[in-house]
């Protein structure tokens, strides 16, 4: 039988992501239902309230620019109304962005939002041809960017058959050497800059079938896929995110007049920066300090600056601020959790995290297809299921099957399988993989192990397409990865499986990331090989005192400078094995 949430439901208004950010009234939508509504309560009053109003609710790490509820408001009609003026914008269409994280951002996103057209967030690493496949995917009108990745966004939006005067720029930099593309700002003007000029009526949204966000899969496993979220999708996460972490939360105008301060690290072109830190943040009132891309000193910095109080970040901020020397030199005593998801952390990190900083970090669970959080561990719970994602959010089912389908005892590794109204619509043009991706009955295969404890607790064991298979045995690598991270010397490390061609099965392999104390003292050797290949040995050997007999790395240990992974923190396994099948190339050449 499925298993449901121990929280308990709240109402879901099938309202627009606009509407519901921003025309919050005081009495409730005709159609609201159930025990919670959103609009006529303390703090919706609290938020619309003209003192709050003109609280910051986005602000630069580095210039300290920032943007208020009100502003905000204001301006993303502006925006809306100029793309509907001087380009022709209609609802549905869709504006690529293509930008580290910017407060400028929000702005613009939220401009589409009021006019009923899609963002469609792209990494800003991508190569030009990357970003092209996505622009002419996704039907892309346009591409919004900044001065740094001007140029590589020149190349994308003509490969894509985009205008180069349809490329807008945002941040301080506002010219373009070629005089083509428009910073955001002329839009503003061309489009009015008071609400109060805006049509009384806006463009017709569905929101349970039209797009607010077209977001691209992380590609992990293959190329990126067209997530399709609704408003409906984004909306429910957020009033599923509002009763769980919004419960220990304090919005601007709290009993103190303070309220939390969020470090903004994590990208706003992934779902997890773009609705928990982004939108949930306008909903809940915080203020969000924006770093256009992680540094660990830097983020410091703000942490002790701006007296941050909490952070949604991924696993490898945690490793970070758990092993970095740079972090003992700042007071982050402000810090009164961290919040960790895009991908599974270990027990280990944590507890060496609390150990070094005192500062609790918690965790979730989700998928750009969950909008992305299905799972939410509560900040008093961290420490008694270290390792779990938590427990189901309001208003989803569950249930964690074998291979065939059939549901598993409790306690027992099987994959995880959702309901809920914030499962996305499908894949953008790609029927048949939207049909494999849920059962006949409707449930979301989301190709995760877990398992689920008496408690009601979930764990993330690893993804079900990269479990080592050894002799018939299932080796989950980040249960290795996590055990690895243990040793002193190791700073970071993925594990993959290799072909052992002599037992002709899998083999655990660990690429490890010398601590810096431990690479130099092999560096300094007067046999720098063979200090490197005796420290191999000794962390192999020491991770099977530590685990089974089949877990060995009998793959080897492997020195590299960096464990490649995606920006939300994700290992990219894939690129691993590519460097194993080089090596195993070369290998080959020696022995000819």
């Amino acid at each position: 039988m499925p298993y449901g949430t121990s929280f308990p439901d709240v109402d879901i208004p099938k309202v627009d992501l606009w509407s519901f950010l921003f025309d919050r009234g005081s009495k409730p939508f005709a159609d609201s239902k159930g025990k919670t509504k959103y609009t006529g309560t303390v703090l919706v009053r609290l938020l619309l309230s003209a003192a709050n109003t003109q609280t910051e609710l986005f602000t630069d790490g580095e210039t300290g620019r920032t943007h208020t509820y009100a502003s905000l408001r204001q301006q993303s009609v502006a925006f809306g109304r100029g793309l509907r003026a001087r380009w022709g914008f209609q609802p549905r269409d869709v504006l690529g962005f293509y930008t580290p994280n910017n407060i400028d951002v929000p702005l613009l996103t939220c401009g589409l939002l009021w006019l009923g057209a899609v963002a469609s967030p792209a990494n800003p690493l991508s190569t030009p041809k990357e970003l092209a496949r996505q622009l002419r995917d996704s039907g892309a009108k346009g591409l919004v960017t900044q001065a740094a990745q001007l140029p590589n966004a020149r190349r994308a939006a003509a490969e894509a058959g985009i205008p180069a005067d349809r490329i807008i720029l945002i941040g301080d930099e506002r010219r373009d050497p070629e005089g083509k593309a428009v910073h955001f700002s002329e839009l503003l003007l061309s489009g009015g800059d008071g609400e109060e000029e805006a049509p009384p009526a806006r463009a017709a949204v569905d929101p349970e079938k039209d797009l607010s966000f077209l977001v691209y899969s992380s590609g992990t496993t293959g190329l990126q896929k067209g997530v399709c979220l609704s408003h409906y999708n984004i909306v429910a996460n957020i009033i599923q995110m509002t009763a769980t972490d919004g419960q220990y939360l304090t919005p601007y105008g709290g009993t103190d007049g303070k309220g939390d301060k969020m470090l903004g690290v994590t990208p706003f072109f992934h779902i997890y920066g773009l609705s928990c830190c982004l939108f949930t943040g306008i909903y809940l009132g915080w203020q969000l300090v924006v770093m256009a891309r992680f540094d660990i000193e830097r983020a410091c910095q703000l942490v002790e600056k701006y007296r941050l109080t909490y952070a949604y970040i991924p696993p490898p901020v945690v490793l970070a601020f758990a092993k970095h020397p740079a972090v003992d030199k700042y007071d982050l005593t402000s810090l009164r959790v961290l919040h960790s998801g895009a991908a599974p952390l270990t027990a280990e990190l944590t507890e060496a995290l609390w150990q070094r900083l005192r500062i609790p970090v918690k965790q979730g669970y989700g998928l750009s297809e969950t909008s992305p959080v299905t799972n939410v561990q509560l900040p008093d719970e961290w420490a008694k299921f270290m390792g779990s994602v938590g427990k189901l959010v309001p208003n989803m089912q569950a249930k964690i099957v074998d291979l065939e389908g059939n549901e598993v005892p409790e306690g027992q590794e099987g994959e995880f399988w959702v309901k809920g109204p914030n499962v996305f619509l499908g894949y953008l043009n790609q029927p048949d993989k939207t049909r494999d991706t849920f059962s006949p009955d409707g449930w979301f295969k989301t190709g995760d192990i877990f398992r689920r404890d008496k408690h009601g607790n979930y764990y993330c064991v690893d993804r079900l397409k990269e479990l080592i298979k050894y002799k018939g045995f299932q080796v989950a690598p980040a249960e290795l990865e996590g055990l690895l991270l243990g040793h002193p010397d190791v700073a970071d490390v993925g594990v993959i499986g290799v072909q052992d061609p002599e037992q002709a099965t899998e083999v655990p392999r660990a690429y490890v990331v010398l601590s810096p104390a431990a690479a130099g003292k092999a560096a300094a050797a007067s046999a720098a090989a063979a200090a490197l290949d005796a420290k191999a040995k000794e962390i192999a050997e020491w991770a099977a005192g530590h685990t089974a007999p089949h877990k060995k790395l009998r793959g080897g240990v492997v020195f590299v400078k960096e464990v490649p992974k995606s920006p939300s923190g994700k290992i990219l396994r894939r690129e691993l094995r590519d460097l194993a099948k080089k090596e195993e190339r070369k290998t080959a050449g020696a022995r000819l």
